[in-house]
Order: C-alpha cells, then sequence, then structure tokens
C-alpha cells in the first residue's frame, strides 16, 4: 500500500509466524538431508550414527520451529525448513557443510555464542539480534531481528556432541514497537485532524499490513470519517492536500459509529463485519476486523483496520492497538483544540481586513495577507484601499509590532480611524498626524510606551494614475514599469520622504509617483523582507529583482510572488502585500457560482468555454484554461465541501481566473516540479496549473480560500 505518512513499512506478515514447510516449488531439508553423502563428512553415513544425534537430527527436521544442530567440533550444520527461510539465499548450500563455511559472513556474528556453549556445555539465551540477510536467491538484503536459545546435546557416552539453536524471529514485534514510536513523533507535530488522519492511516497500512483502515471522529451530532484500503496509489501531492471524509450519522450501524458511541473495542477474527455498511467491494470483501474506540473529553471517534483473510487477533496485538488507538484520541484531540484556536485567531485577523477590495474599470487591485510564527495568533499586520471623493482612491499598508491580540486589537483601531480620518481631509500628511495622536493616546492610556506602528499611506487619482505618497517609519513600496516598445519591465524603489513610526510626535512629507499603463505600485510590511542574519537591503533588492522578472504586471500575480522573493528563513514577522495595476486595457470579468454537487466542474466548463469563446480568446488558451479550472473547482468542491465561485478576467494581455471556496481546512500546497510525473487523479490538477500557467498561486480569504492562475495572452484580441 503506498502512501504510508512517513512510517517505514514493515516487511513481515500481520501475525508472528514460522514456516513449517518448504516454499512451494523449493526442495524440503529432509529431502536434501536424505541425498547428502554422509560418508564423506565427519558424522560418517547415517546407519552408524550416535542415537542421540540421530534423535536430535530427526527433532530438527521435524520441528516448525526454526532449529539448527552444528555437530561436532567442526560445527557441521544441519537445520530445518523454517529456519532455511530465516537464512535465506544462504540455503541450500550451508546445509551439511561445516557452519563456519556454510554460513560464511552470518557466522562471524552467530560463531562465538554457538562455539562457546559446546566448550563449556552451559545452555545460553540471547537477547534480541539485530543480522542481514537476504531472504530470496539475489533478492534484497534486510534487518532481521532473531531471539535465539543454544544448549549442548550429549551424545549416548554423555560426550559433547554438538551444540542445537532453537530461533524465533522477533523481527515484526520489533518493527511495530519502532513504528509506534515513529508513530508518537509524527502525531506530536500533527496541527489539524487532517494531519492526524494522514498520519493514522499510513502508520496502519504500514506497521499492520492492512487491506482496509478508517478513523472517524464526531462531527456535531454525526461523524465524519476517512479510509485507506490496499491498492490506494498516493503521491505526495496527496497526501499534502486535505485528507476526503465522507459523512456518517450518528445513529448509523457502522461498526465505527458504534465503537465511537459504546467506548467498546472489538474484534472480529471471520465474518462479514462490514456487509450492512459497505460503500463498495473493498468494504465487502473484509472478513476480519478491529475497532477500537478513540474517547477524550471533548472528542470521540473510532479507528479500525481489517483484512480480507481470517486473521486472529491475539492478545498482544490488541494490547498494541490499544496503546495506538489512546496515542490517537490525543493527538486529534490536540489538533481539535488548536484548529478551533487557530480559526479564531484567523477569523479575528482577517475580520479586520477588507473582504472586498474596489473594483475598477482601469486600475486593478490585489493584496495578501499571511500570518507569521505558526498561524495560531492574530498579528498586526494590516492593508486597505477604499474609494475617496474626486475620483481617488486611498492606499494604505501598516504593521503594529506584536503577534497578539493586543497586537490586532490596536491594528484595528489604527485602520478604521485612518479610514475615518481619509474620507474627512485625504491628504497623506493630514491623516499621519491624526494617526501619531490616536497611537498616542493608545500608548499613554496602557501605559505602554513600546506601542510601534509604521504605515505607507498614498492617494491615488484615478483620472491620470498619480499617487502622493507619504511613510511614517515604513518600507518604500516597489514600482514596477511596464517595458516600453519591446523593452523589459524594470522596477525600483520608490524614493518617499523618510518620517517617523506613529506616535513619536513626527512631520512626514510627501512623494509622487505616476502609474503608466502596465505599471503596478507594490506596498508590502518589513517581514516580506527581513531575513535572519541578513541585511536588510538584500531582501529589498530580492523583493526589485523579483517583480522585474515577473511575467506580468497583475497585481495578484506580483503578490503571490512577492511573498516567496526573498531567499532564505524568514523571521517569525507577519507579512502584508497591496499592489495596483494601472490596466493598460479594460478587462471583461465575468463569475459563476458553482454548488458542491458532481455536475459543478461540468457545469464551469460549459459556461467557460462559452465566455471565452464570445471575448475571442484563441482557442489553445481557452482550452488549457478549461482544463485547468475543471480541475480546480472539482478540487474545491471536493475538499472544502462548500459552494465555489469561478472568475474569469480577460485583458489584452492576459487571461486571470479565480477559484475561491468557503472552506476552513487551509490553502493548496504547491506540487514540487519533481512529483509532477507521478501525480494521481486527486494532485493532478496542481500539476496541470503548474505546466500550463505562466503563474499562480493561493490567498486566503476571510472565509475560505482562493486558487488562482494566469494565462498571457500572445495573440491580438477582437
Amino acid at each position: 500500500m503506498a502512501g504510508t505518512g512517513g512510517v517505514s513499512p514493515s516487511v513481515m506478515p500481520a501475525l508472528p509466524s514460522q514456516p513449517g514447510g518448504p516454499q512451494p516449488g523449493r526442495r524440503g531439508c529432509v529431502e536434501i538431508v536424505a541425498e547428502i553423502d554422509w560418508p564423506a563428512t565427519p558424522l560418517g553415513a547415517r546407519e552408524s550414527w550416535d542415537p542421540a544425534v540421530a534423535a536430535t537430527v530427526e527433532l530438527v527436521l521435524a520441528s516448525p520451529m526454526p532449529m539448527a544442530f552444528s555437530a561436532g567440533a567442526g560445527f557441521l550444520l544441519i537445520y530445518n525448513d523454517a529456519y532455511a527461510e530465516m537464512i535465506g539465499s544462504l540455503h541450500p548450500a550451508a546445509l551439511g557443510r561445516p557452519a563456519p563455511e556454510g554460513l560464511a559472513d552470518l557466522w562471524a556474528t552467530l560463531g562465538g555464542v554457538v562455539e562457546g556453549v559446546y566448550r563449556s556445555g552451559q545452555p545460553f539465551l540471547e537477547a534480541e539480534t539485530q543480522l542481514t540477510v537476504a531472504r530470496t536467491e539475489g533478492g534484497p538484503a534486510e534487518q532481521a531481528f532473531f531471539t535465539r536459545g543454544h544448549s549442548v546435546v550429549h551424545d549416548s557416552h554423555g560426550a559433547v556432541a554438538g551444540v542445537l539453536t532453537v530461533a524465533a524471529e522477533t523481527t515484526q514485534v520489533t518493527r511495530r514497537l519502532q513504528n509506534l514510536g515513529d508513530l508518537t513523533a509524527r502525531l506530536a507535530v500533527a496541527l489539524t485532524v487532517d494531519d492526524v488522519a494522514r498520519v493514522v492511516l499510513g502508520y496502519a497500512a504500514a506497521s499492520f499490513d492492512v487491506d482496509h483502515c478508517a478513523f472517524a471522529v464526531d462531527d456535531g451530532a454525526a461523524f465524519r470519517m476517512v479510509r485507506r484500503v490496499r491498492g490506494d496509489v498516493l503521491d505526495e501531492a496527496d497526501e499534502r492536500l486535505p485528507p476526503v471524509w465522507k459523512g456518517m450519522p450518528g445513529d448509523a450501524r457502522a461498526p465505527l459509529v458504534t465503537a465511537a458511541r459504546d467506548g467498546r473495542p472489538s474484534f472480529v477474527p471471520d465474518g462479514e463485519p462490514l456487509r450492512e455498511v459497505a460503500a463498495d467491494r473493498h468494504e465487502r470483501r473484509v472478513r476480519a476486523l478491529a475497532v477500537l474506540p478513540l474517547r477524550t473529553p471533548s472528542l470521540t471517534g473510532a479507528l479500525s483496520i481489517g483484512y480480507r483473510a481470517p486473521h486472529t487477533w491475539l492478545p498482544a496485538e490488541r494490547a498494541l492497538l490499544g496503546a495506538v488507538a489512546q496515542l490517537v484520541a490525543q493527538a486529534a484531540e490536540r489538533a481539535r483544540r488548536f484548529e478551533a484556536q487557530h480559526g479564531t485567531a484567523q477569523l479575528l485577523q482577517r475580520s479586520m481586513l477588507p473582504e472586498h477590495l474596489p473594483e475598477l474599470d482601469n486600475f486593478r487591485i490585489a493584496a495578501r495577507y499571511a500570518p507569521g510564527v505558526d498561524g495560531n495568533a492574530a498579528g498586526g499586520d494590516f492593508y486597505d484601499a477604499f474609494r475617496l471623493a474626486d475620483d481617488r482612491l486611498a492606499i494604505v499598508l501598516g504593521d503594529v509590532a506584536g503577534h497578539d491580540v493586543r497586537a490586532a486589537a490596536v491594528m484595528g483601531q489604527v485602520r478604521a480611524a485612518l479610514r475615518a480620518m481619509a474620507l474627512t481631509d485625504s491628504e497623506p500628511p493630514a491623516v499621519l498626524a491624526g494617526l501619531d495622536r490616536l497611537v498616542g493616546s493608545l500608548g499613554a492610556e496602557s501605559r505602554n510606551e513600546e506601542i510601534f506602528v509604521t504605515v505607507a499611506y498614498g492617494v491615488l487619482d484615478l483620472a491620470d494614475g498619480t499617487i502622493t505618497l507619504a511613510s511614517a517609519g515604513h518600507p518604500p513600496p516597489v514600482l514596477r514599469r511596464a517595458g516600453l516598445a519591446g523593452e523589459p519591465p524594470t522596477a525600483e524603489l520608490v524614493k518617499v520622504p523618510p518620517g517617523a513610526p506613529l506616535g513619536l510626535g513626527g512631520r512626514w512629507q510627501t512623494g509622487q509617483v505616476r502609474l503608466e499603463p502596465g505599471d503596478t505600485i507594490m506596498l508590502f510590511s518589513d517581514g516580506m523582507v527581513e531575513r535572519r542574519g541578513r541585511p536588510l537591503n538584500d531582501g529589498l533588492d530580492a523583493l526589485v529583482s523579483a517583480a522585474a522578472a515577473a511575467p506580468s504586471g497583475d497585481p495578484r500575480n506580483l503578490c503571490s510572488l512577492a511573498t516567496a522573493a526573498v531567499p532564505g528563513p524568514p523571521t517569525d514577522d507577519d507579512v502584508a502585500v497591496l499592489a495596483v495595476e494601472r490596466a493598460v486595457t479594460r478587462s471583461r470579468s465575468d463569475t459563476m457560482r458553482v454548488a458542491a454537487d458532481p455536475s459543478g466542474p461540468g457545469r464551469v466548463r460549459h459556461w467557460m468555454t462559452a465566455r471565452l469563446r464570445q471575448w475571442s480568446v484563441p482557442e489553445p488558451v481557452i482550452a488549457s484554461a478549461v482544463l485547468c479550472t475543471s480541475e480546480l473547482t472539482t478540487n474545491a468542491l471536493l475538499h472544502a465541501g462548500t459552494p465555489a465561485e469561478v472568475g474569469i478576467d480577460l485583458n489584452a494581455e492576459r487571461l486571470l481566473v479565480s477559484v475561491a471556496d468557503t472552506g476552513t481546512r487551509g490553502g493548496v500546497i504547491r506540487t514540487p516540479a519533481e512529483a509532477k510525473t507521478s501525480l494521481s487523479s486527486r494532485g493532478r490538477g496542481l500539476g496541470l496549473i503548474e505546466e500550463l500557467s505562466d503563474s499562480w498561486g493561493t490567498d486566503p480569504s476571510v472565509r475560505g480560500s482562493t486558487v488562482w492562475f494566469e494565462m498571457l495572452i500572445r495573440s491580438t484580441l477582437d
């Protein structure tokens, strides 16, 4: 079963077992022993063997346990079929030969103990030993674990005739314990219930080699379940996408729901445990099933594993599964608390940011916010853009120091006050002066003079593209100039007169810059360019270079590129960016809301094809865009489980498509380039976008996330 969630798979069967006979197609040890030319060996003809030696050989050959007899001072080796399985490719050459020759390198590990028992005459029980063995001729070497007991065999005269070795392979038990340690470590860093589901399903598939495993947690009065079956082919993209959950009513007769509700485990060694609730042939074929309840003060759920063949649930295995269930329950409870805390922090943060930016005829606006630390605390970065009187637009980006609710509260007050002041007197010096008094007052009231707020504020004249800018201790914006007459684009930092941060009683001057058609200005917070151990100028230079190299000046594209433009480990600071582009031509746009049902992607394909043909988009662009949009719509409906909104925006330079959902399970993560060739059906949409679009990205929103892509138009539209 592929996609093990990072836990090393066990190579052993589900239950400890010792082979009782030769493998199919191989001669048994009894047959080989009968054909050996014993008179040519130190033991001599079988008819002349000492009765004790002959009885020991018969015992070895008849035993289902791995046993070997090392006869005489030369340790002539006689063993059974179970022992032959243990030594792998060394059999059958080792049978009937001196052990130091037949076992070669393996004797270097085993021989010292056997020789010691032979000389001392004292039995010896070895602790668990790790050996490297090849199970088949020419097969790969594997690490295996064994416990062995050695005792001397006396002949009929009381002399030491050899050493009897009885072995028990403990590889499976040892690996299960190792995997349990891996499970504990991986659950410790699982932040969400989705993460816990991925880890536990991977662990069950790897450590128990199951045909079916499922994980369920309560969802209000009902439950939701995710499963994995043998044959699932999962790649890295699948493992990083949210698992596909299935709803289950709380009164269902499913074993998962029964165990979760009653809090009692159940073990079915043979039968049809899922017959009444089977959703497909995979579940109908399950014959053995173990179901463990997951119970904590705030969570109810269950975990099940199953086999398509009868399976005896031994006491040791039941105890191990019980320990696993306790670990999983505790991890799921922690994850649920984190999700609640994380969701509250993000909702607080995003509710203080504008849910929609202005839609303008000749200007396009986009913004992006990414929380710092672990995303579990509200921060102080903010942005805003709003219409003013006299055909002007206010744009602002600010940063309140801190990563807590207090920083978010100050941010909300500053943003609200800025909008109120700008609507009264929009000139940047006047707005910053009023904010300066507000921040000073907040610091005095809280008896905390450490409130640190920086702001970049500008007023854009929508008629001629002129922006009047002022900065209160904030990094200068980046201006991307579109290439003229075939020249490549350029980018630079805008020269804005520096001013003191808010609350220090400063004075602010303004600078001006004019956006020509195709130009974009980008405001950003210092978390975008700061890196540990590196000068700030390095980050600014990297951001400017990324803006100049961008395939287009589209603001959504630039916001996405900017967040990944500076190499090196980021600081714990939040990141906010706001970009405004003066369009070369007016855009044509349309949106479609898609219900969360299977017919949604088909209706999107039909609507989008008709609209783009109506707009005379080249057919190759239509085909690629429709394919990518269909995949993204499918992902949104499948993984978020909510209606989606598809938006298309077209101008003479590019087609921009966005798919927004209202789910809360986080954004889609980029698929690494090396995984493109192995993408499965669920992950391939990301690979298609990577291959077919010129740029793409994801943006969190107040109530979900948006995935978008951009395709450049390289022909003239009608």
